[in-house]
Order: C-alpha cells, then structure tokens, then sequence
C-alpha cells in the first residue's frame, strides 16, 4: 500500500508533508531516513510533521514499524554528524575570534560556556536531541568542543531513538489524526522558542547594565 492510494481525508498531498509523504512512498525507510538528515541540517524542516507522517506510514503497510525506527534515527545521527563536523572544521580559534566582534560579549563569556559544555556536554548532546529547535544546534557545539565521536555518536543515537519512537508510535496509534502530533510539539517548540528569547533578553540587559555601571565609575 502506498500513502498516495489513501483516502483524501487521509492522504497528505500539501506543502512539507506531501513532500515528506513522496519521500516515503517512493523509497521507504530510506526516503524518512534522508527526509529527517535533511531536518537536522536544516531546522525549518519539521520532525514534528515527518516522524509522525513515518509512524502512519508504518500502520498503513508502507514499511515496518522497525524500519521506520531503524532509517529515521540514522538519518538523525548522519545530519547531526555532519553539524558536528561542521563545529569542528569552524573550530575553537575561528569561534573565539567572531565571539570577540560581537558586542555586549566578553571573552571570558565564551570560556565559561566552554567550561559548562566540559561539565556538562553529554548530558547536553543526549537531552538535547529530545528539546524542539536545539535538536541540531547541540551537535555544533560538540564538534567545536571536539568531544570524542564515538561518545557523540552513542549519545545521538539514543538522544534521537528516544525522540524518534514517541513521535513515530504517536503517529503509528494514531493513524490519520498523526497530524495531532505536528500541534503539540508545534506548541513545545513555540515555548522553547519564548524561554530562550526571555533569557537573552535578561542576558543582554544584565550586560547593558554593568556596563552602564563601568562607564559611571569611570566617570567619577
């Protein structure tokens, strides 16, 4: 059976979805493979809609359940290695350089963010695969940081197989409402979205304020 033998009700032929939906019909596992490495390369491209869309997929007949594990979280682990090897070609040098331009920053800013990912990196790397938008961004700062790439490949790996069964299963038990998925994490990510707006808001006015305060010092 194929996506596009639906019913209208059930087939999704518009915009990002009937791409994602041709992707499948026409190579299976590997088309919801390639569909989720292009995601993580490109974080406009929702999971919320092609993780879902693979699991109804799977209940149609499609492709296996197991299939549509096994190519999605490849393709989750291939489009984050190639953001990792990103990081590390833009290297620590190159960062600390363009992070020196940038104003209301400290360099002392960036070592203190570098001395956090030391601490903290693989929990970072592993929870970071299931947090809307830092899905990708997370694998940038691993491969600059150069963690070491079996670790990071571990930690993806079962970051993005957690991510991707509850997102597949969703779409598997759900069927043809697997569009319900696409809302809800569409609202995680909006709140995402709001708390790291709210913090670099507070970032930025803490930094405009001391400096308020050196200039005044300097005055008197």
């Amino acid at each position: 059976m194929h996506l596009t033998t639906l019913a209208p009700a059930q087939q999704p032929t518009d915009g990002f979805a009937g791409w994602a939906a041709g992707l499948v019909d026409t190579l299976g596992g590997p088309g919801a493979g390639l569909a989720i490495a292009l995601e993580n390369l490109f974080p406009p491209l929702p999971s919320e809609v092609i993780l879902p869309l693979t699991g109804f997929a799977a209940g149609q007949g499609v492709l296996s359940l197991v299939s549509a594990l096994f190519w999605t979280t490849l393709g989750s682990v291939v489009g984050a290695v190639a953001l990792y090897w990103i990081g590390m070609l833009f290297g620590r040098e190159r960062m600390h350089a363009i992070w020196g331009k940038l104003p209301l920053v400290n360099a002392s800013d960036l070592v203190r963010t570098e001395e956090w990912f030391a601490r903290h990196g693989t929990k970072a790397v592993f929870l970071g695969r299931m947090v809307p938008i830092f899905r990708s961004l997370i694998s940038v700062p691993a491969g600059v940081e150069r963690m070491p790439l079996p670790v990071f490949l571990m930690l993806t790996t079962l970051g993005s197989l957690v991510w991707n069964s509850v997102l597949v299963m969703a779409g598997y038990w759900l069927g043809d409402q697997w569009d319900v998925v696409e809302t809800y994490v569409g609202i995680l990510s909006k709140v995402v979205a709001a708390l790291v707006l709210v913090a670099v808001a507070a970032y930025l006015a803490v930094r405009l304020r001391s400096r308020g305060r050196a200039r005044h010092r300097r005055a008197s």
